[in-house]
């Protein structure tokens, strides 16, 4: 099956890059290119891509903005990937809260970019760059006073689904989490499963934000609620 990808980012030379990279693979694709985000969305929404890397800073219309509208389309099918660089950390947070399903660091090599779009497309059970992903998340909620929200549909989990999402939000793949809690990984794959359906989640990376904001789990050592 061939991954439909769209590029957005206002500089032409990002784009001709990540350009270059995608149609090296046989089962990529790049199906449309946005110089900002209003061509984002329209890209989206006419190409339909599986997946769309998008930059954070752009002019108009930006990153964040554009990948809300796209993934609160409910005939939308991407799944929006953001491009940010180390020294714009502080707005992954809030992509994240606007249904980016993940992020990608520029500087990294292309392997690590296909990779990721492949992942992406599937819905893969790890996030996107975990380590760097719970360290900003755990930095950006500390720092901008995540609301103490107790969400009442954790109730419906059991005590080791709480166990499972915990691990999740702290960035471990499938695998860590079983060797964590000595299960096997279609077990913990069914867990993951089951707290995304109960939540009504469209992937991990919003269960991650949802942790945080519930007080699910612990930041800098202590209890969000």
């Amino acid at each position: 099956m061939t991954i439909r990808v769209a590029i957005a980012d206002d500089q032409e030379l990002v784009r001709s890059g990540l350009r270059t990279i995608v149609e090296g693979e046989p089962d990529l694709k790049v199906v449309a290119e946005a110089a900002d985000g209003e061509e984002a969305v329209a890209a989206a929404r006419d190409k339909r891509p599986d997946v769309l890397l998008m930059d954070v800073r752009m002019p108009g219309l930006g990153g964040i903005d554009a990948t809300r509208l796209i993934v609160g389309d409910e005939h939308s099918v991407t799944r929006v990937v953001m491009l940010t660089t180390f020294d714009l950390d502080e707005y992954v947070y809030d992509a994240m809260r606007a249904g980016a399903s993940g992020f990608l660091l520029k500087d990294i090599p292309g392997e690590e970019i296909v990779t990721a779009i492949r992942q992406a497309a599937r819905g893969a059970d790890t996030l996107l760059a975990p380590v760097v992903t719970r360290r900003l998340i755990e930095r950006f909620a500390r720092e901008r006073a995540v609301p103490k929200v107790t969400s009442r549909q954790l109730e419906d989990l059991t005590p080791r689904e709480l166990e499972v999402m915990k691990l999740v939000a702290q960035g471990l793949s499938n695998s860590e989490i079983a060797a964590t809690l000595a299960l096997s990984a279609a077990t913990v794959k069914t867990h993951v499963a089951r707290i995304l359906m109960k939540l009504d989640l469209r992937d991990r990376v919003q269960a991650v934000v949802l942790a945080y904001e519930s007080g699910l789990v612990r930041i800098a050592g202590r209890e969000l609620h």
